[in-house]
């Protein structure tokens, strides 16, 4: 059957189950006149009546009468009869009485009283329909007034059947008869559940919840068989009427994935029937299971607004781009399905709920078709190995605007560091993916900067300049430089984020370290006090003491600062009264004071260490933080160390219990010989990639796991089912180093092969221009030593040496890079670890 016959097969069942709600005009009225004695002589058992007792003598109260006539039609579509029983003035019976009769309509099954309504309740049509549905459907809709009263309807409920859920301000209400007319057709697929208690609303999930509005909620209760667990609900976003009850119950009913084997232009749903649009996740054998459950994660966050379908590519002759991993059907009559070329799970989201995002993507689409048509000799070319490649690639017809960094030649380069206090200077290639990734960094970073005074942001292109980045020692690309008046320069070696290199520029414009005069100034300086220049930023107070007979450790300390500048701020005091300010601390010159959060806590630490790279590397270290937030800026410095981390994975801010118990547990390791640390999955996302490659899906959160990336690559989970305290996890690590524990799973040792050979451009410029210098595209960390942390008791040097670990980190971020499926683009986010660790 054609999609559009289809469609107009739903409509017409839509307008079979919404005929009730619509008059027939001219038609006889069905409701019913009786006696008393002819009435109770028509029941019929199992039948039910609504009736209604009148009195000759009284003309009857006009409205109620008006509105029980026009319910009569509706309540006959439910085989409820409606009937107007005329009361003789010498019937004294019960229903007949004075004090019944005008007050009250009673509800029969057969010859069985089943509720009596004061008129009053009855006010119009709808509130008749509700209560006389509400009344009968006794067992297909519960009510309820409390939580637990809902908890305990959805623990009976789990894995048998789900639950329709719904909130309504008040009985009797347009929304209250949508509900009980959707139970009266859907009762014995799911349970319903009816509430008109508010409070209800934000125990189902609801933050903020408009009490003044009906609100129903589908929930999952068939799929959850813990009963530990929740029912995952969906709630319904349209009005709560008759028509989109039924249509958002029928797309619950819908298959959550489906699995197509066909040309997607034949395919049709009941999402495409329904006027929604459908999704296609394309498939290969090879990635078969990573689509899957990418399909599902997109199929549970698009349930009620589009369908899901995963196309396996293997079974389906399509003729597209190979890497277009997405297709978008609309209802829409004429209208071609767009492939597309996605980055992960949350873009086929926005594609679906921002229409202005598809028309954008459409666009983007079209141009790369016209490319790819003048690029078909190199077909092999189609995916690229590199992800900062691809990104720079897709992204190349973005104008970067440059105005705000001046270009710098063989002539203007000299005359340009004079004038001006520093000069920032990047030194790139225009033809190096990399440097052009910094590129886009480097203009955001002189948007930020913009109106700072002493500060200039240059560029030089060394493809065209090369004689200027030989001079400067340029032997890689990207660099960035920082030269104060031709005297000194520092050279930046962190990563090429935005934020990290405004900080690195911002702290270079304060001496490093920061020579203070008085005790006074010492003081304020521990306490947070800090230079105009570095008010937005708030780092740990770092003071080196010296006295007058340490020149040497305090010549070490200054160099370090070289070293260090534009990364931390460190004040230094070595005046006459020095040793005041250290017996204070309980510290002998020459030593460092560290003030953490303002001041409030000062500790001192002796400074044995003599050598400049030795006191740098101690600092880097002391700066640590004892139970940090592990994010994909910082996670490096954390690796050097060349320790297993107990990693606590949060989905948001960990509670203040777990954290107070971490911390302990970090403070309280000797040595520390592994680093207590958390992520925070809503702030760093790649921390779910992380997780699937531990234990292929992401488990309950939160989850604390031992992991050893320098030795072994072991996975270990702590018991679910115990708090996470100090003593608890203590207790599990000596099982684990007495070998009690067996790992959730190992990471692979495997290396990564690009699909493709890399081009050696290396070598084509040393043939096509042998009288050109070599330069060397590698990054900056990856020539650089490692650096370390101070020795110590408990701690494997030997580990942190070891010149394979960068990789075991890296792998644990980027699953798959070998595949040429859906997943590996679609997980983009997890290989950002990768991505970052490769600038």
């Amino acid at each position: 059957m054609s999609p559009r016959k289809d469609r107009w097969v739903s409509s017409f069942s839509f307008l079979l189950f919404c005929a009730s709600s619509i008059p027939t005009r001219g038609s006889a009225r069905p409701l019913q006149e009786l006696s008393p004695q002819e009435y109770f002589r028509s029941l019929q058992a199992g039948k039910a009546s609504l009736a209604y007792f009148n009195r000759n003598v009284s003309p009857g109260p006009q409205p109620f009468l008006e509105q029980i006539e026009d319910s009569a039609e509706a309540l006959q579509d439910y085989g409820i009869s409606v009937v107007k029983v005329n009361c003789p003035n010498e019937d004294v019976s019960r229903y007949c009485a004075k004090e019944n009769a005008l007050r009250k309509a009673y509800l029969f099954r057969g010859n069985l009283l089943i509720r009596e309504f004061p008129t009053d309740a009855l006010f119009d049509v709808n509130s008749i329909v509700a209560n006389v549905l509400f009344a009968l459907l006794f067992n297909e809709v519960k009510y309820v007034e409390t939580l637990a009263d809902l908890q305990n309807i959805e623990n009976t409920l789990k894995g048998r059947s789900n639950m329709v859920f719904a909130y309504v301000p008040a009985t009797g209400t347009a929304e209250h008869r949508a509900v009980m007319e959707a139970a009266f057709v859907y009762g014995t697929v799911h349970q319903f559940v009816l509430t008109t208690e508010a409070t209800l609303l934000k125990d189902t999930g609801n933050d903020e919840p408009d009490v003044s509005s009906a609100r129903l909620l589908f929930c999952h209760c068939q799929r959850a068989a813990d009963l530990a667990q929740p029912c995952r609900r969906t709630a319904m976003e349209q009005a709560l009427t008759k028509l989109n009850i039924h249509r958002h119950l029928k797309l619950m009913a819908a298959p959550l994935v489906t699995e197509v084997a066909e040309d997607p232009e034949k395919v049709s749903t009941v999402h495409l029937q329904l006027g929604l649009p459908l999704v296609f996740i394309l498939s290969q054998k090879e990635t078969y299971e990573a689509d899957r459950r990418t399909a599902e994660f997109v199929a549970w966050q698009l349930l009620g607004k589009a369908g899901v379908a995963l196309l396996s590519r293997d079974l389906v002759d399509l003729n597209v781009l190979l890497r277009s991993n997405v297709a978008l059907k609309t209802p829409d009559e004429g209208v071609a399905i767009k492939y597309l070329v996605l980055e992960d799970a949350n873009e086929v989201i926005t594609l679906v709920e921002d229409k202005n995002k598809v028309k954008q993507i459409q666009e983007d689409e079209e141009e790369e078709e016209e490319e790819d048509e003048d690029e078909k000799e190199n077909n092999n070319q189609d995916v690229q190995d590199d992800q900062v490649v691809e990104a720079v690639s897709r992204d190349k017809k973005r104008e970067l605007h440059l105005e705000q960094i001046l270009a710098l030649t063989e002539e203007t380069f000299d005359s340009a560091l004079l004038e001006t206090s520093r000069t920032v200077v990047l030194f790139y290639a225009s033809w190096e993916a990399v440097s052009l990734a910094v590129l886009r960094s480097y203009v955001e970073v002189a948007d930020r900067l913009k109106g700072v005074e002493g500060v200039l942001l240059s560029r030089v292109n060394c493809w065209d300049w090369p004689g200027v980045c030989t001079k400067e020692n340029v032997t890689q690309f990207p660099t960035v430089k920082i030269y104060e008046k031709r005297e000194r320069s520092v050279t930046y070696d962190g990563m090429w984020g935005t934020e990290e290199l405004t900080s690195f520029i911002t702290l270079s414009r304060v001496s490093c370290p920061l020579k203070l005069a008085t005790i006074d100034e010492a003081e304020r300086y521990l306490r947070g006090d800090f230079p105009s220049e570095l008010s937005s930023y708030h780092h740990t107070s770092l003071l080196g003491v010296f006295s007058t007979a340490t020149s040497e450790a305090r010549e070490a300390f200054e160099e370090a600062g070289n070293i260090l500048s534009g990364h931390v701020t460190m004040g230094m005091y070595f005046e006459d009264d020095a040793l005041a300010l250290s017996r204070k601390y309980e510290v002998s010159p020459p030593a460092l004071l560290l003030a953490r959060g303002g001041g409030r806590s000062v500790e001192g630490i002796a400074l044995s260490k003599q050598s400049a790279q030795d006191v740098a590397r101690m600092i880097r270290y002391e700066l640590l933080d004892v139970f940090p937030e592990i994010t994909v800026q910082n996670l490096p410095r954390y690796l050097q160390l060349g320790k297993p981390f107990v990693i606590l994975f949060s989905d948001g801010d960990i509670g203040q219990v777990e954290g107070e118990e971490m911390l302990k547990l970090a403070k309280g390791t000797p040595q520390r010989v592994f680093v207590a640390c958390w992520l925070n999955l809503k702030k760093t996302p790649v921390g779910r990639g992380v997780l699937k490659t531990y234990f292929a899906t992401v488990p309950s959160l939160p989850v604390l796991v031992w992991v050893n990336l320098h030795a072994g690559g072991q996975v270990f989970q702590f018991p679910s089912e115990q708090p996470i305290t100090e003593t608890n996890i203590l207790s599990w690590l000596e099982k684990l180093k007495a070998g009690l524990e067996i790992p959730s799973s190992t990471l692979s040792e495997e290396d990564w092969k690009p699909p493709l050979p890399a081009y050696d451009f290396l070598q084509m410029m040393e043939t096509a221009m042998p009288e050109l210098p070599l330069l060397h595209t590698s990054h900056p960390h990856r020539d650089m030593p490692p650096r370390h942390a101070p020795e110590s008791p408990g701690v494997d040097t030997t580990a942190q040496e070891e010149p394979s670990q960068e990789n075991k980190a890296e792998k644990v971020g980027s699953p798959g890079r070998d595949l040429r499926g859906t997943a590996p683009r679609l997980a983009a986010r997890e290989k950002q670890g990768k991505k970052h660790s490769e600038l």
